[in-house]
């Protein structure tokens, strides 16, 4: 993985992420915590397509506006730093009218058999 590197995804919001459903809120929006799953999910799959296996380890995102079930959104994660197996990535989420939200998050190189291993 290279500083720079960027991969986009697209996703529907679909009802069961919404905060009513997931129980951080009481509206039928999208979720907070459904946002940094797919900021994450870009992020992963940023560095799966990279041949690396990563696990989250820090979220630090802006929740910056609403919208509902339906609403097609596009994540976007880059490189922006790269030290021995921690990876740092810019993330963001946005609809058809702008972001709604960003941030940074931090994921570090793992060997998933070996990081399983110390589970047992």
């Amino acid at each position: 993985m290279n500083t720079g590197d960027i991969y986009t995804l697209t996703h529907t919001v679909a009802e069961n992420e919404t905060a009513e459903i997931l129980g951080s809120g009481g509206l039928p929006v999208f979720s907070t915590p459904s946002m940094i799953c797919l900021m994450e999910l870009a992020s992963y799959r940023l560095a799966e397509s990279k041949g690396y296996q990563t696990v989250g380890t820090k979220v630090n995102i802006s929740h910056l506006r609403a919208c509902r079930p339906g609403t097609v959104l596009t994540a976007t994660a880059e490189v922006i730093e790269v030290q021995g197996r921690r990876v740092e990535f810019t993330v963001k989420v946005e609809d058809e009218s702008g972001v709604i939200g960003e941030g940074c998050h931090q994921r570090y190189v793992i060997d998933p058999e070996r990081f399983m291993a110390k589970l047992q």
